[in-house]
């Protein structure tokens, strides 16, 4: 019975090597294709920094991207030269109202294309879904136009409505409501609760996670913005910040190191929604993944 057992044991011993040193070259090219996705995304993010910390006199085109004396003074040329605060505000309202919109008017339709029956609704779905691939660039000038009917040239209401409410928001408000077990709404239903009440007390608390996601997409999105701000606004003092970085860029060329403070100064906000979010984000995207 012993020979058969040390027959095999080298065998083993020449497989267990062999999967080893597999495992360690999946190891390697694993961590090779994160290391190569790290630096492809957050390598230009700390080149920037890096550079908005830089003073006048020390090369930005170096392989540290870290300054050896750091200064803050590019930002306050930034302050000196726009109204950065100003722009700031101006973009944080139009953010803010664009995610709140959105959350609202995108859980509405979301809703009603999930729950209720009515005539015509799989061409509505259509309708919606095909408003995710038309470009605003498309339709921007039809845009433009009924805005200014409106009177909401150089308005900051003017930037936000364009953007109220977008076919994503509802189409991943829309998944989220069809992924609830009915039996849940069924029996609110049987408790006399009307079609409101199962809306706002029922089926709204259970997507939480699927509102934070539409919330950070809307807000990310009108932050950023910058073809449609650009066109619709005339006044400076109503500029978003992306519009004035725009003008930072123009008039501070040849110094790159207060171009990248003031992209800097808009990336901020945007990183402080993210990680205070985070969790909630996680969650809807999981609850998309599992739902869809």
């Amino acid at each position: 019975m012993a020979r058969p057992i040390q027959a095999r044991t080298p065998a083993r011993t020449h497989r267990r090597r062999g999967a080893t040193k597999r495992k360690t070259v999946e190891y390697t090219i694993r961590y090779a294709l994160l290391m190569f996705v790290f630096v492809l995304l957050v390598g230009p993010f700390i080149w920037q920094f890096g550079t908005s910390l830089k003073g006048a006199g020390e090369s930005i085109y170096t392989a540290n991207p870290f300054p050896a004396s750091p200064t803050l003074a590019n930002y306050g040329m930034v302050a000196d030269t726009i109204p950065v605060f100003r722009y700031l505000g101006n973009s944080l309202v139009v953010a803010t109202s664009s995610a709140i919109l959105n959350c609202v008017l995108a859980s509405l339709a979301g809703y009603v294309l999930a729950r209720m029956r009515f005539r015509g609704r799989t061409l509505v779905d259509l309708v919606f879904l095909a408003t995710i691939i038309i470009p605003f660039e498309v339709i921007m000038v039809s845009v433009f136009l009924t805005s200014r009917s409106l009177g909401l040239v150089d308005s900051l209401l003017g930037v936000i409505l364009p953007t109220a409410v977008t076919g994503l928001s509802i189409l991943i408000m829309r998944t989220a409501f069809m992924a609830l077990p009915r039996e849940i709404e069924e029996a609110a239903m049987i408790d006399g609760a009307s079609d409101w009440q199962r809306f706002i007390r029922v089926a709204l608390p259970s997507v939480q996670g699927s509102l934070v996601v539409v919330a950070i997409f809307a807000f990310v999105f009108a932050w950023d913005d910058f073809l449609w701000p650009l066109v619709i606004l005339k006044d400076s003092a109503n500029f978003t910040l992306t519009v004035g970085i725009q003008y930072l860029s123009g008039t501070f060329t040849s110094n790159q190191r207060v171009v990248a403070a003031g992209t800097m100064i808009a990336v901020i906000p945007l990183l402080v929604l993210f990680f205070s979010l985070q969790r909630w984000f996680f969650r809807g995207v999981g609850e998309g993944g599992l739902k869809g």
